[in-house]
Formats: C-alpha cells, structure tokens, sequence
C-alpha cells in the first residue's frame, strides 16, 4: 500500500503560485470596477500572467511576481511573491488591480484599505474552472471578447488533440518530486490525462498522494511523467537507476517523459501544450505498439 501525506511546506507554498498543479475551489468573483479599465495591473500569479499576455491585456501590467517567467518579456519583480505577498511592496507600485492565487486575509485587508481592486482565483480543479478564470481575468481588464476567444480556440485544440488520439490501455504515474509525490485523478493536472482514458496508478483519497518506492513498482505503470527536471534535478536516467525500478513496465520500454514543470503544471493558455504532448506520447506509444 502506498502512504498518504500532506504536501510538506515547500510543496504547499509552490501550489499557492501555479508551479505544482493544485486542487481549489470555484473561482471567486473579481472585486473590481466594473466601470474602469486597469493600466497598472500587478499579476501574482504565474498562470494569471500568461492568460493576461494570451489576451492582449499585456500592455497593461506594471508588474508580475518572481515566479512569473512567461512570456519572456514579462515585468517581472523579485520583491513580488504570491507565496508571501509583502503588502507594502505591492503598494508601491501603484497598482489599479492586483491578481493573486489565493488571497491571504491580511492581503486582501491591506489592499481594501489602501483602495486597491484584488482579483483572486484559488487553483482550479476542472478545465471549466479553468476557462472561467480567464474569462474572469478577461471582464476584469476589458478584454471580455479576447478571453472568449482564446477559451473557444483552447476548447477546440484540446478537443481536436484528443480526437486525433488513437485509444490506448495505458496505466501512468506522474511524479511532482523526488520524494514520489504523485498527481491522482482528482487534481487538475490528473484530469489532463483522464482525458485520454488513462489510468492513474495513484488515485486512492488524497489528490496529491505521497508514493511508496514499493507501491511504484508494484503498480507497474506504462508510462512515467517527470515534472520534477527543473526543481530538482530528476531525469529519465535518474530514474531508471532507482533500485528495484529496473522492471517496471515504462522503465524498461523507454518510457519516461521529461517534463517542463511550468508548463505542466500552470493552467492558463499552455494547458493546450500539456495535452498536445500527452497526446503525442500516446500516440507514439500506440504506433510502436501496434502490430504490423
């Protein structure tokens, strides 16, 4: 049996700013002007970021947080964090909306009573979550029309990719960190792969499950999916010179995917580019597979 933990503090802090994909809750309604358009809009959150770029709203943004790396001309600022958002620094840049993750009370006590709008959106669960922040973000920055637009072509990417996808059998393990933190079913990133049908070898009662080396290789999954290359060091090599791994099914095929974790784990626009390289996984295994 595999053992169940919470996410240690590092985790837990790295979910709060879209770097570890994360469970949450129904997006919360924006507390902004209806009536004003921002033109200096300080964006606490990686995923946030990226949509706000994706739909032109650009322009519009004095400042991002440390963690904030896309695209590659973004404002960003090291005195900003959505892990711990420091109040007075985010004042001093004088912003007209400030978009955050989750809003700790004292930050959204200090920016009401500074007068400054907060938009903020707990990590979503679902795709429709998804597309509904950034709708949000989009009516938030007077850009209603291009956030529509970009759900519909994203809508229609996913859906073309997943077509496009020949049916596999598959069992998978995604991996978050060294430690076997793993990405079950409920979690957002693990509803990316249900749409292929896969099986997750890590459902059980927690979202994100700590995994046992024995549990692993006991499941003996097809396939393996690193998000944990850039943080901390993992790779398909590392992998497969884990003792007792040198069985499991997607070790010993070939079969584990490198990971960008940015990518992979944020759920603005590049959701699309996640399950195009899942899709192409698949489709890679299915050819190799297939009978001749």
């Amino acid at each position: 049996m595999h053992t169940v933990r919470r996410l240690p503090a590092l985790l837990a802090a790295l979910l709060a700013v879209g770097l570890i994909a994360a469970c949450g809750s129904d997006p919360e309604p924006a507390e902004t002007d209806a009536q004003a358009t921002p033109e200096r809009v300080v964006s606490l959150s990686p995923s946030a970021t990226e949509t706000l770029w994706a739909i032109g709203a650009g322009s519009q943004v004095i400042a991002v947080d440390g963690q904030s790396n896309y695209p590659a001309d973004v404002p960003t600022q090291q005195d900003l964090s959505g892990f711990t958002p420091n109040v007075e620094a985010i004042i001093a840049y004088q912003p007209d909306l400030v978009i955050i993750d989750d809003a700790p009370d004292d930050l959204a006590a200090g920016l009401q009573a500074a007068g400054i709008p907060l938009l903020s959106q707990p990590a979503p669960t679902t795709l429709d979550d998804a597309y509904a922040q950034i709708e949000q973000i989009g009516a938030a920055t007077g850009r209603i029309g291009d956030a529509a637009e970009l759900v519909s072509r994203m809508r229609t990417q996913i859906a073309e990719v997943v077509d496009d996808t020949p049916p596999a059998e598959l069992s998978y393990y995604h991996e978050l960190d060294p430690s076997l933190f793993s990405a079950g079913s409920a979690s957002f990133v693990g509803q990316l792969y249900g749409l292929f049908g896969l099986t997750n070898i890590a459902d059980g009662a927690d979202a994100y499950p700590q995994l046992s080396e024995e549990f692993v290789v006991t499941a003996d999954p097809d396939l393996i999916f690193l998000a944990d290359v850039q943080c901390c060091g993992v790779t398909a090599a590392t992998v497969a010179d884990r003792a007792g791994w040198a069985e499991v099914a997607a070790v010993r095929d070939g079969r584990i995917y490198e990971l960008d974790a940015d990518v992979a784990s944020r759920w603005g626009p590049r959701i699309v580019d996640t399950v195009e390289r899942i899709g192409e996984v698949i489709t890679e295994v299915h050819a190799v597979s297939a009978p001749n």
